[in-house]
């Protein structure tokens, strides 16, 4: 009964913090560029984890330590990375959402051969209907971008990036805390973005409290509730179902983005572009 009920309540939260991102997204670019966003996310993220793996004495083995740099680059920076130039490039909003919702299907064919996680027909089939429900529910969006067709790639290169880092997370099964691997892999994100972010001449924050709320926002519910669950789920009941999840957010996306976005986001510095116009409904945490 307790197992039963630690996976409904992991299930729950981590459905209610991966949608949350979408707000959080919204949130930020109203007042600051994508990659600026991205850059204080994961480095307010890195210090916290890491503050906190220090404060509990945590260590991470070179080995182990090299591993979650691996999955840094994929989970954190390719796909949300991958994602977010997307929307940068003209791919609309529906159109990478359907791309995202390939991942679960692409896990669970992967996760027989390289991970020996037996599925039955129902499991099976169960992705393929959830593919279906997600093309109803962005349906809307479809044909709406103004990409080059190489930009297309980009939303294809983050769901293979998800789908490795989650199959290699469940291969290698590590032993250290949620905490030291979010906190390796936040580091390793936010010394990508932030690089990015400051050769492009937008690292430093914008004035306003707007921008530090949505930060907070991302940090706590994204990082550490989404992602963090999203990882506490693949190590206890396997990729397959952790991926499968993600299917029940688009639509409690919507109710968050309809509560949050009556009126679209400001026009600050560089987010006038692409990416901010579209970050609202991109599939990423």
């Amino acid at each position: 009964m307790r197992a039963t009920r630690t996976d409904a309540v992991a299930a729950t939260v981590l459905v209610v913090c991966w949608s949350s991102g979408f707000v959080g997204a919204v949130l930020g670019t109203r007042s600051a560029p994508v990659d600026t966003v991205l850059a204080w996310r994961t480095l307010v993220s890195a210090l916290v984890l890491g503050a906190w793996a220090l404060v509990r004495g945590e260590r991470v083995a070179p080995r182990a330590l090299l591993r979650q740099v691996v999955l840094g680059l994929l989970v954190q920076v390719l796909y949300l990375g991958g994602i977010f130039a997307a929307a940068g490039a003209g791919v609309s909003a529906g159109t990478s959402a359907l791309v995202a919702a390939l991942q679960p299907l692409l896990v669970a064919a992967l996760a027989g051969p390289l991970l020996a996680e037996r599925t039955t027909r129902r499991q099976q089939l169960g992705p393929l209907i959830g593919a279906g429900g997600v093309a109803l529910v962005v349906g809307g969006d479809l044909g709406g971008g103004i990409a080059a067709a190489w930009a297309y790639l980009l939303p294809v290169g983050a769901l293979v990036a998800l789908s490795a880092g989650t199959v290699l997370e469940r291969r290698w099964r590590p032993t250290e805390s949620l905490v030291s691997s979010l906190a390796v892999q936040s580091a390793v994100a936010a010394g990508v973005f932030c690089t990015a972010a400051a050769v492009g001449g937008r690292l430093a924050p914008p004035a306003g409290a707007r921008f530090w709320v949505a930060i907070g926002w991302l940090v706590v519910l994204s990082t550490f509730g989404g992602y963090g669950s999203y990882l506490f789920v693949v190590r206890r009941s396997g990729g397959t179902r952790a991926s499968a999840l993600l299917y029940l957010t688009p639509r409690l996306r919507r109710c968050g983005l309809g509560c949050c976005c009556a009126r679209p986001p400001a026009r600050s510095r560089d987010s006038a572009s692409p990416s901010a116009r579209s970050v609202s409904h991109s599939p990423a945490t």
